[in-house]
């Protein structure tokens, strides 16, 4: 098993923990939280802070980064990946995913999760429970798919966008770089409609 090391000891990072160990690929070595105020969460030690990231580096053999919020997601995988850290992609194994779709590096893909046919996703996304990226999306780097969030056939979701739960994207829409999905709203579809 792969030494594994989570940026994120919140909700997410617990979650992608408990994946991670599931999926029988990783051993979690330990946490780095700022935030975190106990030595040890869900039996894993937290080691220290973010900005100590370099020191521990040595003790992984990847690194994945469990933070909700999109921006600080990119930021600090950026960062890991200029200090040669390889960003872990976890995949729960209740997970649906298609043989022919492409997963970048350092996503997260959660228990009920389905990736369809030639869905194509980048670098550090994260498809929440229930999620559905179906045939021939795209989801560009850093975005996020909330619990049961749904991309239709051909839809895309640019860098940094965010589908809260429960969204959904209907065939061939577009979703511009950094836009939300307000949860509960249902895009319609629209010849060529791009969504600015």
């Amino acid at each position: 098993m792969k030494r594994l090391l989570i940026i994120g000891a919140g909700g997410h990072g617990r979650s992608v923990a408990e994946a991670a160990a599931l999926s029988g690929e990783y051993e979690v070595v330990g946490f780095l939280d700022d935030g975190a105020t106990e030595s040890t969460i869900s039996d894993i030690p937290v080691l220290g802070r973010v900005a100590n990231l370099s020191d521990h580096l040595s003790k992984a053999d990847a690194v994945h980064v469990a933070i909700g919020r999109n921006s600080l997601r990119g930021e600090l995988c950026k960062k890991a990946l200029l200090m040669g850290a390889f960003l872990a992609t976890v995949i729960h194994p209740r997970a649906v995913i298609s043989p022919r779709a492409v997963i970048g590096r350092g996503c997260a893909i959660m228990p009920g999760a389905v990736i369809g046919t030639d869905a194509w996703l980048g670098v550090g996304v994260i498809v929440n429970c229930g999620g559905v990226v179906d045939h021939d999306c795209r989801v560009g780097d850093y975005a996020h798919l909330g619990i049961n969030a749904s991309m239709a056939g051909g839809s895309s979701l640019g860098e940094y966008a965010w589908m809260k739960a429960g969204s959904v994207l209907a065939p061939g829409l577009r979703v511009e770089s950094g836009e939300e999905v307000l949860i509960g709203e249902r895009r319609a579809w629209e010849a060529n409609a791009v969504i600015a």
